[in-house]
């Protein structure tokens, strides 16, 4: 039974790292500037983020070349803050924005950055799969090309825009 309940756990595992088609990492990455502080601006909803506001994601290098993944929100209806530690690896080549995370290891979801920042690192839109997307920025608030161009995006990648969460960082 419990290899019947660890083989559901992985196709699980797999049908969440399922790529859009129209989907394509960023290459010439640098993981070294892409490290610090992140403000989710925007979300697809999923039961890990339902009901946070002000979320965050914070990336640091461990020694072991693996990157120490913290998210945090304010859920509102507990009055508290929510915390989450992961870790996060590179998919294939570390110079492609292709990582896989885990927060419940030894499962790990794909985390696939489709758009950088790449002067500044000053913005991220990522996804895991068909059911998870995000918008990061380094600061609490984005431009509104900023936001036009995020949802241009994803709809010409097969999301649906109007089932985007945007975060409230006040």
């Amino acid at each position: 039974m419990r290899k019947i309940g660890l083989a559901i756990l992985c196709l699980l595992s797999a049908s969440c790292a399922e790529i859009p088609e129209n989907i394509k990492p960023v290459d010439d990455f640098d993981i070294n500037r892409y490290a610090g502080k992140w403000y989710e601006i925007a979300r697809l909803d999923h039961r890990f983020e339902r009901g946070l506001e002000k979320v965050t994601a914070t990336y640091s290098l461990n020694s072991d070349g693996s990157v120490r993944v913290e998210n945090r929100g304010y859920s509102t209806s507990k009055q508290k803050w929510s915390d989450a530690i992961g870790k996060a690896r590179f998919a294939g080549d570390e110079s492609t924005g292709h990582l896989e995370v885990s927060f419940f290891e030894p499962f790990y979801g794909s985390y696939v950055i489709f758009d950088l920042d790449k002067e500044h690192y000053g913005h991220a839109f990522v996804t895991g799969g068909l059911s998870t997307l995000w918008l990061l920025s380094r600061t609490p608030e984005i431009s509104d090309q900023l936001k036009e161009k995020f949802l241009t995006m994803v709809l010409q990648a097969g999301y649906n825009p109007a089932g985007l969460i945007f975060v409230d960082q006040r």
